[in-house]
């Protein structure tokens, strides 16, 4: 498309919203922001709030902040209109040179998976690798400052999100994955139909030159990609049988036959990263990367923030940081990480979620505290009248160091999202690890 002299909404600012401003504006756009709230600072740009009169302006394109949800008035009158909506990363994608795209979602693992595929490919071809998407940098951003719409050939390894993948069109990975499905977003697709029906847009518009991983452990996954089948070719991978094309045998790990990496290199723990590695290798192999770079890198990572990251011993209780848990899957990954003496930090924005699943994981835990929104009715789905209750994070920690011997594990794994007391969850872990570093 060219966007010269072409009228573009923007909706909602953030950080992916000024990276598309900037990238409409070199483009000759003609631009409308809509916030919230009129922005204060000065993009260069028209800046409009979001009612519905901003909504009946005359409009080419409009490009949506993910952040920002579908069933909203101003949304659905826009949507009403038969105006165009697509997404910050639709838009990069659109007006980029050819690059290789490796695009992985999936419920949970996705920045561990991510960051690792990233930090092989790096090593591999280095000053042409690029991390982005629901990571936290724009795509967008990425193409402006790397030079991408007018240089070619770069690998861009993106986590993306559901929000993000709503509203694509024409984008297409070259290597892609839906890593796992379970509950998630209930509360703002409506059913875990529309969720997952959402995941299966990462590779709508893959052609059979293209490579997507399925997860042949995953039920829901397979089941999913029989309802809307996958036009890529199918490269499958397993980390409890070796019937696919990606599998682990006698302590290496085998992509499409080969044995490729040893299963001791990995350093960060639990069974879910096995699997994690596995698709960051499986990935890397379809841009030909080899074993041996592999193998260094692997056996020098150490995982990402917030996810079961440890934090500190005092008094040899040992406190580890999950903000990223924000989902039930998540904490119940976390929880398999451990054999006895967890106290279990829950609570945070009201979700939905049911307990279900995590319930049934409770086999280490030995006290269950909720804090935030909606902390009591965790609790209560939990443990009953056995677990404690609390407002916030700061008395939840206190709470747990009144109760936490020596051997104990302190766990901040919320099972849902932070918006009721924190805008996002690195904020939320970060708060953690400053009052535990602070006792």
């Amino acid at each position: 498309m060219d966007f010269s002299g072409k009228s573009v909404l923007v909706v909602g600012l953030a950080r992916s919203g000024r990276a598309a401003v900037k990238v409409l504006k070199e483009l000759g756009a003609k631009v409308t922001l809509s916030d919230l709230k009129v922005p204060d600072e000065d993009l260069g740009v028209e800046a409009r709030d979001q009612s519905l009169a901003v909504a009946e302006g005359d409009y080419d394109l409009v490009v949506k902040n993910p952040g920002v949800h579908n069933d909203i008035p101003f949304m659905e009158r826009l949507y009403e209109r038969g105006i165009p909506v697509i997404t910050e990363i639709e838009l990069a994608y659109q007006v980029a040179k050819p690059q290789h795209f490796i695009a992985i979602t999936g419920t949970n693992g996705k920045t561990t998976t991510s960051t690792l595929c990233y930090d092989i490919l790096n090593k591999a071809f280095p000053g042409r690798v690029h991390l982005c998407g629901n990571i936290g940098i724009p795509l967008c951003e990425i193409v402006m400052n790397e030079g991408l719409m007018e240089r070619e050939g770069d690998f861009i390894v993106l986590e993306i999100s559901n929000y993000q993948l709503v509203n694509i069109d024409k984008f297409r990975p070259d290597a892609a994955t839906i890593i796992n499905l379970s509950p998630d977003h209930i509360d703002v697709h409506g059913s875990l139909e529309a969720y997952y029906k959402s995941k299966t847009e990462v590779y709508r518009n893959m052609e059979k030159s293209d490579v997507f991983l399925l997860n042949k452990d995953d039920k829901t996954l397979l089941e999913y990609t029989e309802k809307y089948p996958v036009p890529a070719t199918v490269q499958t991978f397993s980390i409890e049988n070796d019937d696919a094309d990606n599998f682990v045998r006698n302590g290496k790990i085998f992509i499409c036959g080969e044995p490729v990496l040893d299963v001791d290199k990995i350093k960060i723990p639990g069974r879910h990263n096995l699997q994690n590695v596995m698709v960051a290798v499986s990935l890397a192999k379809t841009k030909g990367v080899s074993n041996e770079i592999i193998s260094d890198v692997v056996e020098h990572f150490m995982g990402v923030e917030h996810r079961i990251e440890f934090v500190r011993e005092i008094n040899g209780v040992r406190y580890y940081n999950d903000s990223k848990g924000t989902n039930t899957d998540a904490t119940v990954t976390a929880l398999k990480a451990f054999d006895r003496g967890v106290i279990l930090l829950v609570g945070g924005f009201e979700k939905g979620l049911p307990m279900d699943d995590v319930k049934a994981a409770l086999g280490s835990v030995k006290k269950v505290i909720g804090f935030g929104a909606c902390g009591p009715r965790l609790v209560r789905d939990l443990v009953s009248d056995e677990g404690i209750v609390v407002d916030d994070l700061p008395q939840a920690v206190a709470a747990a160091v009144s109760v936490a011997e020596p051997g104990d594990t302190v766990l901040l794994s919320p099972t849902t999202s932070s918006f009721d007391q924190y805008s996002c969850f690195e904020e939320r872990g970060e708060h953690f690890k400053k009052i535990v570093n602070e006792l």
